[in-house]
């Protein structure tokens, strides 16, 4: 009966998320305008897949809401099996401070533990700060977690004289979050190779795990091994928001960022020889239609960070509920954050995790790539307009990854990367450092400017390294 109201529920707030999204869809489309071209066959185009493209948006963010209800209530139903088991503790964070999670280690890599809160120091925007609250968070390894379990099951087994042994309390829990709508076919099915096989000798007994897609499919939490691989060999690559093939003019997010938000004058020519060399029309027209381009791009762009982010932000958010060690791996190519409200969503993540002691490790499954450009077709017959193209196209890639390293960062998880050893990669991310300092930094004396603030956090030993996060978003005074 509980299941059935709980389900009930979930139905009912999906709908109501679901005519929302429908009644926004119809105001956006109703108030839209299409920029009129010289050609109304390409203006019709046009707005036929922008339209589209904004239906297929609202049918993807529905997917994720029903996702993330299915997820809430299994969350539920495995916390009654662990009610019994202690919640780390935590520090009570304020409205007026931040909290810093960091990771010390050796030479050999070992966490180091052992130190206090006057053996740091922590920097915004190179300016000392006061460390105005500190904890430190024991973990167990995942080797003495295998090992804890291994006898726990052998002495359930002995003390039962025969009888169906018992089932042993979830100690962690474990979301493998896909990113297939930023996939590759080709990178999602090395992917799907590795995890399989990861799943299958890397869990343990007290591992409860759940496979989850963004494009809204999900396993649920389960200790299901097969029930697990099955929902990885399902998961299929979604275009929502991605571009397919080469348009005319041929411009990514990070370019179109480049022309529209940074006047870059170098990134608006390049552009514009590059419609010049595919639309056979005046340079005139030719800009016209790269500024046209750049601003679908970047609106594609932005929309395509705020689903992510959000998608991010309410599974660790549904994850803070779990008992006991709560670990998100995230499997993606990356993707990028350029805008402000993309900098201010990661910041509420990071925040997020470390008030809940969600930790996020990241494979980048892209595997070891190359930031080569295929000399653009060979359609670019201006020299310089071609390698800055080149240019650009690599950094766009480089900087896919950097959401990844900084939510790793940010909350004593693992990123690996530039490396196709992805089975290994797999293996190294369900551990977690046996020792976190949480560091409390109060703003008191930090400038609320409505900016992202750089951090670094150093600590009284040359010779130790830290991991610590890179930065928060500071609101506006007044602004939540």
């Amino acid at each position: 009966m509980g299941g059935d109201k709980a389900k009930k529920k979930a139905n009912a707030e999906f709908a109501e998320v679901r005519r929302g999204h429908r009644e926004e869809e119809l105001r956006n489309l109703r108030g839209g305008k299409s920029r009129q071209d010289a050609g109304g066959t390409r203006k019709d185009y046009n707005r036929t897949n922008k339209m589209r493209r904004k239906l297929k948006g609202a049918r993807g963010i529905m997917l994720l809401c029903c996702s993330l209800l299915l997820v809430g209530s299994l969350i539920a139903q495995e916390k009654n099996e662990a009610a019994g088991q202690a919640e780390p503790g935590k520090i009570v964070v304020s409205v007026n401070a931040v909290l810093v999670p960091v990771v010390v280690r050796d030479a050999q890599g070992h966490a180091v533990g052992g130190l206090k809160q006057e053996d740091f120091q922590i920097f915004d925007k190179n300016k000392p700060q006061v460390i105005s609250g500190f904890s430190v968070e024991k973990r167990v390894s995942a080797e003495k977690e295998t090992l804890s379990s291994a006898t726990a099951t052998a002495t359930a087994s002995g003390n039962h004289n025969g009888s169906q042994p018992a089932v042993l309390a979830p100690k962690r829990f474990i979301v493998f979050l896909f990113d297939n709508m930023h996939m590759s076919n080709g990178d999602l099915t090395q992917i799907q190779k590795a995890a399989t096989k990861m799943v299958a000798g890397s869990l343990t007994d007290t591992d409860v795990a759940a496979v989850v897609s963004m494009s809204g499919a999900s396993s649920g939490l389960t200790r299901d091994r097969a029930k697990l691989q099955d929902a990885i060999m399902k998961i299929q690559v979604q275009n929502l928001y991605r571009k397919m093939g080469r348009t005319c003019p041929n411009i990514d997010y990070y370019e179109a960022d480049r022309i529209q938000n940074k006047h870059d004058a170098m990134a608006l020519e390049t552009a514009v020889q590059n419609a010049l060399s595919c639309c056979e029309c005046a340079k005139q027209f030719a800009e016209t239609i790269v500024e046209d381009a750049a601003g679908r791009a970047v609106q594609l762009g932005d929309q395509d960070a705020h689903v992510t982010l959000g998608f991010i932000r309410d599974i660790v958010n549904k994850m803070s509920a779990m008992p006991g060690q709560r670990i998100l791996v995230l499997v993606s190519p990356g993707f990028l954050t350029l805008s402000l409200d993309a900098l201010s969503e990661k910041s509420h993540i990071l925040d997020l995790a470390a008030q809940s002691n969600v930790v996020i490790s990241a494979l980048d499954a892209r595997g070891l790539y190359t930031t080569i450009v295929e000399a653009s077709d060979g359609r670019l017959s201006n020299a310089l307009a071609a390698r800055s193209e080149a240019q650009y196209h690599g950094d766009s890639m480089a900087l896919n990854e950097d959401i990844m390293a900084e939510l790793a960062d940010g909350t004593g998880g693992s990123f690996f990367h530039n490396s196709n050893d992805l089975s290994g990669g797999f293996e190294t991310l369900t551990a977690t450092p046996e020792c976190v300092y949480l560091l409390e930094m109060s703003l008191q004396n930090v400038k609320q400017d409505g900016a992202y603030h750089l951090l670094k956090v150093k600590v009284n030993d040359d010779k130790l390294k830290l991991q610590a996060r890179r930065g928060y978003y500071a609101p506006k005074a007044g602004k939540k």
